[in-house]
């Protein structure tokens, strides 16, 4: 089978244009996680959003690998990651995984940059890694109530439906590529920012067996989260904060956030939820403001 072929690297390779590499890192618990490297320079981990994966930063990545080592993971169960029946997806051990992502492969002086729930992740998982974190950047952080549902009608319906106890493995179960491309449009400004290839790649990956129970339990790791928002007060890492114009968050969400945080929050004009789709040379631009001797 050629490289291309494999299902796990097909889309990556795609836009990456050979560049980098594809792999997967053993836990401890004996699962995988898979990530992407590609570039020189200090390191660069790249923690995706709610219902993405790895892929997400597609068009963040080319324009940093000169100035960086990027890893960009799948977070465990989602996008190739994988998928192990009864296995938990809590806030604990998401930051867990990143946890050991970054001692496992002995990461020092890390650029530790997360969008949505991939940037509560970075704050939080800094608290453990405060020797080897250098900053964090964290892209509308996701750690307040109803946030998908705020996205549009459809999303509303939706995530209210996933999250509901007794019917909720069956709206998980409904999810195909109009469905899934109709909830993340309500993350967007522009709703022509979302690539229709993505959400095919995610469509694939999310075929899965066993996925639409991990996407039901994301779903709900909100709780978790939001609890979680707590310990921000605890972070020694700089950190950069940034907030889309017309992202789900509102005003006071984010002033907690900045308050907790000691810091004030830049804001990316006209963007939605998703920057790195919809501004990524902003991103591109704050994440290099903060680089190491910048």
């Amino acid at each position: 089978m050629r490289t291309h072929d494999v299902p796990d690297q097909r889309y990556t390779l795609t836009w990456s244009g050979g560049r980098g590499a594809v792999t997967f890192l053993p836990r401890s618990d004996g699962t995988r996680l898979r990530y992407y490297q590609a570039g020189t320079g200090p390191p660069l981990v790249l923690l995706h959003t709610v219902r993405t994966q790895l892929d997400y930063f597609r068009r963040v990545i080319p324009a940093l690998w000169d100035e960086f080592t990027l890893y960009a993971l799948d977070l465990p169960g989602m996008g190739w990651s994988d998928i192990v029946p009864g296995a938990r997806y809590g806030e604990p051990e998401l930051r867990a995984a990143i946890v050991e992502f970054i001692t496992a492969l002995d990461l020092n002086h890390v650029t530790l940059a997360g969008e949505s729930m991939g940037g509560a992740l970075a704050l939080l998982a800094s608290i453990e890694l405060k020797d080897r974190v250098r900053n964090v950047v964290a892209f509308n952080p996701y750690d307040y109530p109803s946030g998908l549902e705020r996205g549009n009608w459809f999303a509303r319906l939706i995530g209210t439906g996933v999250r509901l106890p007794g019917s909720g493995p069956i709206f998980a179960r409904l999810e195909n590529r109009p469905i899934l491309e109709g909830v993340l449009r309500g993350g967007f400004a522009d709703h022509h920012a979302l690539p229709k290839d993505l959400v095919a790649e995610l469509r694939r990956s999310g075929r899965r067996p066993g996925y639409p129970r991990v996407n039901r339990a994301i779903m709900r790791i909100l709780t978790g989260l939001i609890d979680a928002k707590s310990r921000y007060a605890q972070v020694e890492t700089p950190v950069t904060l940034v907030y889309s114009e017309h992202d789900w968050s509102r005003p006071a969400d984010r002033e907690q956030v900045a308050r907790l945080l000691g810091v004030r929050a830049i804001t990316v004009g006209g963007a939605g939820h998703f920057s790195a789709l919809e501004r990524p040379t902003d991103m591109v631009r704050i994440i290099r403001d903060g680089r190491p001797g910048s």
